[in-house]
């Protein structure tokens, strides 16, 4: 077990430095995109903030999460599929576990951090945030 576990954290420290790792980058701010736009439709109209919301209102949370996915799916996807072609290249090799995790740092955590701080500023810049701002 401690050798999977090692195996998979140095697979995916190696992800960093090595081959396509301009998609480190790339794939996070694409969330980011997603997020600032969901969040600010959620500011107008003054739903809580995502995450929160997630977390709290049980109701509504498979609605939510179905949104979530509806906005973040294709990264999710598209990262899983990039990192692929990067095990296959680097690794000559498949992990789904390892692609999986990667597809979720780059995809749903940004998406996460982002919306819901993205709602709260924009309630409180007004109108000039919404209009010109983010």
């Amino acid at each position: 077990m401690d050798d999977f576990l090692m195996r998979i954290f140095e697979d995916l420290a190696d992800r960093v430095s090595g081959p396509m790792k301009f998609r480190m980058i790339l794939q996070p701010v694409m969330a980011a995109i997603f997020a600032i736009r969901d969040g600010r439709k959620d500011a107008r109209e003054r739903k809580a903030p995502y995450g929160w919301a997630v977390f709290t209102d049980s109701e509504h949370r498979r609605e939510l999460l179905q949104a979530g996915w509806k906005a973040v799916g294709k990264i999710f996807v598209l990262a899983i599929l990039i990192d692929a072609v990067y095990q296959f290249i680097v690794l000559r090799s498949f992990y789904l576990g390892e692609a999986l995790i990667v597809a979720a740092i780059l995809a749903f955590i940004p998406y996460l951090l982002i919306r819901g701080p993205v709602n709260r500023l924009s309630r409180r810049g007004g109108d000039s945030f919404r209009k010109g701002g983010l």
